[in-house]
């Protein structure tokens, strides 16, 4: 029979050995792709801004960073494998056969719907999501988007933000990036998110997304998506409205997530400090990651 002190070191052994993975090859996601995305985190993402849509809302162009950026993200969950998600931004002429590609390649669909309103052309949005070998998954994705007119990776200089990045953060309380012409905060709920036993990062689209374009010398617009549990809704819905935010949409991204997750699009525009005090005010509402 054996000791507690060599039962103890074989567990030890086997948890050390369980918890060493192999570290995926993201050079190799990259190449299948066509172009490099960044590691946050556990999460490796690279986005497919659609720079090749002219679109408006309203006399708003609509920079793809603002609200015209597909992306995909995978994290590694054994030695050969990943989680993919992602949000594809398609022309509603693209759909089917992006879909029927993912399908060839075993990504599913979780989500197809709108994020904004009125704009011009019109926008769809198809979630996904995949579990597999890397490589696979990068060129059932890359098959998808070879279907429609995603352009290459450019290299042009970004625009100037022209917005008070610094009191926008001030007031959200949470610091941003620029990202092609676009200041983008991302925010954490607290907690943990879990897609069948498996931890969601938030780099993966489950953190409130707020992203601000300027429209003028103190103007701009913000669009994005809340993260919400059910009990949020209607208390971020009626935060937003009184700050003369629009909710453009509510709906899921996921099939099996828990907690279950809604997420609540918004477009406002006006004064930058304004909006950014009215999200602030929705932001309170939600139960977020703060320092």
């Amino acid at each position: 029979m054996p000791s507690a002190v060599s039962t103890l070191c074989t567990l030890t052994l086997w948890f050390q050995q369980a918890n060493t993975q192999t570290p995926v090859d993201w050079k190799a996601i990259d190449r299948v792709l066509g172009r490099s995305g960044n590691l946050q985190g556990e999460t490796y993402r690279v986005g497919f801004p659609r720079s090749d849509l002219h679109v408006t809302v309203g006399a708003v162009k609509v920079r793809p960073s603002l609200a015209l950026g597909s992306w995909v993200a995978f994290k590694q969950t054994s030695d050969s494998t990943v989680m993919l998600m992602g949000d594809l931004v398609l022309l509603p002429i693209e759909v089917t056969a992006v879909v029927d590609a993912l399908q060839r390649g075993e990504i599913e669909q979780t989500a197809l719907h709108n994020h904004l309103l009125s704009e011009s052309p019109r926008v769809a949005y198809l979630h996904i999501s995949g579990r597999g070998r890397p490589v696979a998954l990068a060129t059932a994705v890359h098959e998808a988007l070879a279907t429609t007119r995603t352009p290459a990776p450019a290299t042009s200089t970004p625009p100037p933000l022209g917005l008070d990045t610094v009191q926008i953060a001030q007031i959200l309380g949470v610091r941003g990036k620029a990202n092609g012409g676009v200041y983008q905060v991302s925010v954490p709920r607290a907690g943990a998110v879990m897609l069948d036993s498996i931890e969601v990062p938030p780099a993966m689209g489950v953190a409130t997304a707020i992203n601000f374009q300027a429209i003028g010398a103190t103007t701009a617009v913000a669009t994005g998506d809340f993260v919400l549990i059910a009990s949020e809704v209607n208390p971020v819905s009626r935060t937003l409205r009184a700050n003369g935010i629009a909710v453009t949409a509510l709906h899921s991204h996921m099939l099996n997530e828990s907690p279950r997750l809604l997420f609540m699009h918004f477009w406002g525009e006006g004064d930058a400090l304004k909006v950014a005090r009215g999200l602030r005010a929705a932001l309170d509402e939600v139960n977020i990651k703060r320092d």
